[in-house]
């Protein structure tokens, strides 16, 4: 750990984070849920999207553009599916309440799926695919975000990093769980190089004339992330394709703002004068596994199936070949005993934050 971060117990961060949206005037139960929500980030090493984005939220809700007491409701359905309409709310509560959505329908006819408008961020997309796995369904969630990454052969910004997640139960073996961003590398990670002072890889941004650069601050100045793979040789295309399958799901098919026109999550920047829908979108789909197979038998291949890549035979240098969800689990069991890091320009938005309302970190 560098004399840039301190540790901090989990549920310090977690008491303040739920202090500060009450304080923002969320109710008692949606403050809690936000703040679980949020820190499940930091407990599974997305620090990019923890403690450190809470800030984030004050000053979208300061701005009139985070309603801290949503009527989320149902706008459109079928026994399958739905729309979602969050009423501006904070996508750390409208999302699980999608996601609850998709599941009590997929109780009922097998598979459920939700897309939802006029939201917010909502953290980090494996929490909410997560949601599925106690009900032994397999759980999708993404969504779109800030127009900050330029598609392949472009200079303009026009898709967010836009996160698939996928979390499938298994038998014995820990679940299986991926959560990714579509781009090389989440604005998070660029923001986390600038508070360190670092450079950015080779790959994750470009400037404002299509140029790969290492400066993390790049985006400040015209530049671009970079849809995963990079460049077109190293098959940016395939990224710029995914996102754009987010952000056709979570937004073109609800209702929300899409490509450039999705909200930016800065609140210093205009919203678009041209809208073409509400707020960000997001998309859950949850898939009883006996809907396909018996369960009994789905885990215990699963289980196989995990075992199997577990035991592939390795690159010299490294030990083992990991599953999905194996290095945030991992994180999570050593942060729950050992505390979070939370690097020093963080502990002083935090205490910002604190200060205006009153708190103590």
């Amino acid at each position: 750990m560098s004399d840039n971060t301190n540790l901090l117990p989990y549920k310090t961060l977690l008491s303040f984070s739920k202090n500060v949206f009450l304080a923002m005037g969320c109710p008692e139960k949606d403050a809690e849920l936000a703040s679980n929500v949020l820190l499940s980030a930091d407990l599974r090493g997305v620090d990019s999207h923890g403690v450190a984005r809470l800030i984030g939220y004050v000053r979208l809700w300061e701005a009139g553009r985070i309603n801290p007491t949503p009527k989320v409701k149902i706008v459109h359905e079928t026994p399958s599916t739905a729309t979602v309409d969050g009423d501006a709310g904070l996508g750390l509560v409208v999302a699980p309440q999608a996601m609850q959505i998709a599941i009590d329908k997929a109780e009922k006819v097998g598979t459920g799926w939700v897309s939802v408008k006029n939201s917010n961020h909502y953290g980090i997309a494996g929490y909410h695919a997560m949601m599925a796995l106690e009900h032994d369904m397999i759980g999708i969630s993404m969504t779109n975000a800030s127009p900050l990454v330029s598609p392949t052969f472009s200079t303009e910004r026009l898709l967010g990093t836009n996160p698939i997640a996928m979390a499938i139960p298994a038998g014995e073996e820990p679940p299986f769980v991926a959560d990714f961003a579509t781009t090389t590398a989440a604005n998070g990670k660029l923001e986390i190089l600038q508070r360190k002072e670092e450079d950015a890889p080779v790959g994750w941004v470009q400037d404002k004339e299509g140029v790969s650069t290492t400066n993390p601050a790049a985006l400040k100045s015209g530049g671009a992330l970079l849809p995963l793979g990079s460049d077109r040789l190293r098959s940016s295309h395939k990224g710029y394709c995914l996102g754009s399958m987010v952000d056709i799901l979570s937004s073109v098919l609800s209702g929300a703002g899409y490509g450039p026109w999705a909200p930016p999550f800065v609140s210093f920047l205009p919203l678009p004068e041209d809208p073409v829908g509400e707020g960000l979108g997001h998309f859950f789909g949850a898939m009883r596994v006996d809907g396909f197979r018996p369960k009994s038998e789905f885990k215990s291949h699963m289980d196989n199936w995990i075992r199997r890549f577990k035991n592939a035979d390795t690159v010299e240098g490294q030990e083992r070949v990991l599953i999905p969800g194996d290095p945030e689990r991992e994180i999570q069991h050593e942060r729950l005993t050992l505390g979070i890091p939370v690097l020093s320009p963080v502990i002083r938005d935090l205490e910002k934050v604190g200060s205006k309302f009153k708190l103590t970190l």
